[in-house]
């Protein structure tokens, strides 16, 4: 009888480790400053799709964090920033296309290390579609109790009720920080699993007043790991 409980509870154990496994797909950025591994989310297939072709592609070798603004985010994907010159203006630059938007609140928000979408404004792009290239990491901020109150609000007013602040958000972003006010106005495609630290560090760079790096930081490589 002993022998068949501690079987049941080794079956039991082994499905349970089953059922946790992250299966998600994973990119790996070497960057001027060290390697940050993607997890790519299965909930928005169009943005996990397209991210991972064109790295399979070599799209992102070589291209700058051409647009960095401390305590808030970095951002990268343009192929013209491969060989730009220190006055070039960069962040317009893509694969020429788009991707529509896959919005999944309260599954993927704007926390610290989410990986989103660059985009057009609303003014030109009310449908809120995604660069078909850039996108970038979210660093933020660690928020009081008001100020999280002050952006569910204003999300629920902006979704019409739609969407919200859920309380395990709430949670994240008082511990951990990030970008809430961005919620529902980006796509967040998957999070920074490694290389935490990395995003911390090239979120300090010095930047000029375009929020370009003074000195250039680079995507050097990027891969699909097996």
């Amino acid at each position: 009888m002993r022998t068949l409980l501690l079987l049941l509870v080794l079956l039991l154990s082994g499905s349970l480790q089953a059922q946790t496994v992250d299966t998600r797909q994973r990119v790996r950025l070497t960057t001027s400053y060290g390697d940050i591994v993607i997890a790519l989310s299965d909930s928005t297939p169009r943005h996990r799709d397209n991210f991972l072709r064109l790295v399979r592609e070599h799209y992102y070798d070589s291209v700058l964090f051409h647009r960095v603004i401390p305590d808030f985010m970095i951002q990268t994907g343009d192929p013209n920033s491969r060989h730009a010159a220190p006055t070039d203006t960069l962040g317009d630059g893509g694969p020429g296309y788009t991707i529509p938007a896959e919005i999944c609140l309260p599954a993927l928000f704007h926390k610290r290390g989410a990986v989103a979408a660059a985009r057009e404004p609303d003014e030109v792009n009310p449908e809120r579609a995604s660069s078909g290239s850039q996108f970038y990491i979210v660093w933020g901020r660690m928020l009081s109790q008001g100020a999280i109150n002050k952006y569910r609000k204003r999300l629920e007013e902006r979704s019409h009720g739609r969407y919200t602040i859920t309380p395990e958000m709430e949670e994240v972003y008082a511990l951990n920080g990030g970008s809430p006010h961005l919620d529902g106005e980006y796509t967040v495609f998957g999070e920074v699993v490694e290389g935490l630290d990395v995003v911390d560090n090239i979120q300090i760079a010095d930047c000029d007043d375009l929020d370009r790096p003074l000195a250039d930081l680079w995507i050097l490589k990027a891969v699909v790991e097996p």
